[in-house]
Parts: C-alpha cells; sequence; structure tokens
C-alpha cells in the first residue's frame, strides 16, 4: 500500500501559467521523490502598465512518501 503526501506550492513566470507549473515541479522535485501529479488550485496575474507581467500559479504536489 502506498502512503501519498499532499504539499501546497506557489510558482510564478513572465511568460505563463504552465511555465509557471512546470518550474514548481522542476524545483519541487529536487527534495521530492516520487512526485505522482500536479492539481492547479489557482490561477492568477499581476498586471503592469497595462500587460500582464506575472503570472502565478498555487499547486497542490502529491508524491509517495517512502
Amino acid at each position: 500500500m502506498a502512503v501519498l503526501k499532499v504539499i501546497e506550492v506557489l510558482a510564478n513566470s513572465e511568460k505563463s501559467w504552465e511555465d509557471a507549473t512546470r518550474k514548481a515541479v522542476k524545483h519541487a522535485s529536487k527534495s521530492l521523490k516520487n512526485i505522482r501529479s500536479v492539481y492547479v488550485q489557482d490561477q492568477s496575474a499581476s498586471v503592469k502598465d497595462g500587460e500582464v507581467s506575472d503570472f502565478r500559479v498555487n499547486l497542490k504536489i502529491t508524491f509517495e512518501v517512502e
């Protein structure tokens, strides 16, 4: 039987929400093993001078506990 744990992670990107998600998973995988899935809980963006300047995601990452 596998035991899974869920953590909440925030990340941002100047490119896109997808890029922010990829950055979060890549960074989390440096300290977490066996990442199984990621759930995008929330998305937002910052606006500066009438343009989107920053994409933000709030993620839940699920990984298997050894």
